[in-house]
C-alpha cells in the first residue's frame, strides 16, 4: 500500500512540477512518514518528514481546537455573540454585526465577504487592526444561513483567543495545544524556523519549477486563518490527537473526547468546497461518502506551498500531503478530492456524480454573469467576472481575473450541483454548485466555497 502511494506521490512530482513533497499516513495503527525530492531547485536538500513548509488553511484547526480549549474552561461560548468578547466588533451590516456568533465563525456561515487579505504590518497589533478594518465589509447572506469560505471570520476567532488571553493569537495557541502537544516543528513566524530544513516556494513556468522566494511571505493579520509553519511529522502528531481522546502524549488532558467529537459534528450549512459537504463543524470541513463514514477534512492554499489533510475517524485513517510547489494542486487533487487514496486506505469513496445532458431551458436559470470580490494585501478590491452560457447540455464559461482569462465549465449532476470543467470540457476532479435565494432562483455560483453573485442580463 505504501509503495503504491510513494510511486503516485513520485509520478505527481515529476508530472506537475513539485520539487519537494511529505506525506505522513496513519492506517491500520501504523504510521509512515515519508520525504520525497528536495526544498529548494537552487540549493537542492532532501526533504523529509521534519522538513517545514507553510500549511496555509490547516491552521484555522489549530484556532478552532484553541477556542475549544477556552470553551471547555468556561471562558468562550460556541453560540455567544462576538461582541460579547469584542464588544466594537463591527462589518458593514449593523444586524450582521450584532447577531453573528463565535460558531458562525468557525463554521463558514458568517455571511460576509471573506476574501479579505489586508497586510497590517508585523507588529503584535496586526490581528486587531485587521478585525477594526472589517468595517467596511459587505453582507453577502444573514449570519448562520449560507456555507461559504470565510478567512476573515478566522481572523475574528483568533481576535477573541487573544482577548480572553490577554496575548498574541500565535503565544495562545502555542500555549494551549502546540507546545503541550510537543510539536516542536510547528512555529509561526519565519524568525522561529532558523535551522529547520525548510521547503521554499515554487511557481511553473513553461513546466519546470522555479524558485520564488516572494511567494512565502505572509502577512501577521492573517495568522489564524493561514498562518502556520510545519511538518509532515507535526501534522500526523495532529491528526492522532484529534482522532485520540484528548490527551497529549505525556497524558495531560487538553480537551475531553466530546469536545473533539463536537468539533467534528453539528454541521453549519452545506454545499460545496471542492467537495460536498454536510457543512462546516468547528473550522473542520465534514465531508459525506458513499458508504457512510464521514470524511473530516482540510488542508491549505499559499502560493508555491500546497498541503492537504483528512482523516476519516470511523477507520482510523489519516493523510496528510505537504508540497512546495504550485503544480502540487493536482497532486493534491488527486490523493484528496479523488477516490484513490479514500477507497484503497479507507474503504470510502465520493458520493457519486455522473454528469448529465441538461436542455436549453433546464440550463436557462443559471445563465449569466457571476461575480466575486476579494481585498488584495494594500486593501484594494478586486474583481472575478465569470460569464456562464448554455452549450452542448453543460454550462460554459469565460472567467476574468487580475491575471488570466480562463474557460471553466459545469457539468450537472444533480439539481443546483455540478463537475468543474476546465478549457477542453473534461471534469477536472471538483465539484461546485449554485444557491438559490428565497424567491428560489439562482443567487449565487459557490465555486471554490466563494460566492459568486448572479446577474442575468
Amino acid at each position: 500500500m505504501f509503495a503504491e502511494l510513494d510511486a503516485k506521490i513520485e509520478e505527481g512530482m515529476k508530472a506537475y512540477a513539485i520539487p519537494g513533497a511529505a506525506v505522513g499516513v496513519l492506517w491500520n495503527g501504523q504510521e509512515y512518514v515519508k520525504g520525497y525530492g528536495i526544498t529548494n531547485v537552487d540549493h537542492p536538500v532532501p526533504v523529509d518528514g521534519d522538513t517545514v513548509f507553510r500549511v496555509g488553511s490547516t491552521t484555522k484547526t489549530f484556532t478552532g481546537t484553541t477556542l475549544m480549549r477556552l470553551v471547555e474552561r468556561g471562558e468562550v461560548e460556541l453560540d455567544a455573540p462576538v461582541r460579547r468578547y469584542l464588544p466594537d466588533f463591527s462589518v458593514a451590516d449593523p444586524y450582521a454585526s450584532a447577531q453573528v456568533t463565535v460558531r458562525q465563525l468557525l463554521n463558514h456561515s458568517a455571511g460576509w465577504l471573506g476574501d479579505d487579505y489586508q497586510d497590517f504590518g508585523p507588529g503584535d497589533d496586526a490581528l486587531a487592526r485587521f478585525v477594526a478594518s472589517m468595517a467596511r465589509l459587505p453582507q453577502l447572506t444573514d449570519p448562520g444561513e449560507v456555507f461559504a469560505y470565510n478567512n476573515a471570520a478566522l481572523c475574528v476567532a483568533g481576535r477573541i483567543i487573544e482577548v480572553v488571553m490577554g496575548t498574541t493569537y500565535e503565544a495562545a495557541v502555542r500555549k494551549l495545544v502546540i507546545d503541550p502537544l510537543g510539536l516542536d516543528h510547528s512555529r509561526f513566524s519565519s524568525d522561529e524556523i532558523v535551522g529547520f530544513n525548510v521547503a521554499a516556494s515554487h511557481d511553473v513556468v513553461d513546466g519546470k519549477a522555479v524558485l520564488e522566494p516572494s511567494f512565502w511571505t505572509q502577512p501577521r493579520s492573517l495568522a489564524p486563518t493561514g498562518g502556520l509553519i510545519s511538518s509532515v511529522r507535526d501534522q500526523l502528531s495532529w491528526a492522532r490527537f484529534h482522532l485520540g481522546d484528548g490527551t497529549a502524549p505525556d497524558g495531560t488532558r487538553l480537551l475531553s473526547r466530546s469536545s473533539l467529537e463536537q468539533m467534528r459534528s453539528k454541521p453549519g450549512p452545506g454545499g460545496t468546497l471542492v467537495v460536498e459537504l454536510d457543512g462546516m463543524g468547528v473550522t473542520w470541513m465534514l465531508r459525506p461518502t458513499a458508504q457512510g463514514p464521514r470524511i473530516v477534512q482540510h488542508g491549505g492554499t499559499w502560493p508555491g506551498q500546497i498541503s492537504g489533510f483528512l482523516m476519516v475517524p470511523r477507520r482510523g485513517f489519516a493523510l496528510t500531503l505537504l508540497t512546495n510547489s504550485e503544480g502540487g494542486t493536482r497532486l493534491r487533487d488527486e490523493l484528496f478530492t479523488d477516490d484513490w487514496a479514500l477507497s484503497r486506505f479507507a474503504g470510502v469513496t465520493n458520493l457519486p456524480a455522473t454528469p448529465k445532458v441538461l436542455t436549453s431551458e433546464e440550463l436557462a436559470p443559471y445563465e449569466g454573469r457571476y461575480i466575486a470580490q476579494r481585498i488584495n494585501d494594500k486593501g484594494a478590491v478586486e474583481d472575478t467576472v465569470i460569464e456562464l452560457h448554455r452549450h452542448n447540455g453543460q454550462l460554459k464559461g469565460t472567467q476574468t481575473t487580475q491575471k488570466q482569462i480562463t474557460d471553466p465549465g459545469v457539468a450537472f449532476y444533480r439539481k443546483d450541483f455540478g463537475l468543474d470543467l476546465d478549457d477542453e470540457g473534461r471534469p477536472v476532479g471538483t465539484r461546485s454548485d449554485f444557491v438559490r435565494g428565497p424567491d428560489g432562483k439562482v443567487a449565487w455560483w459557490r465555486n471554490h466555497g466563494r460566492l459568486h453573485r448572479h446577474q442575468t442580463h
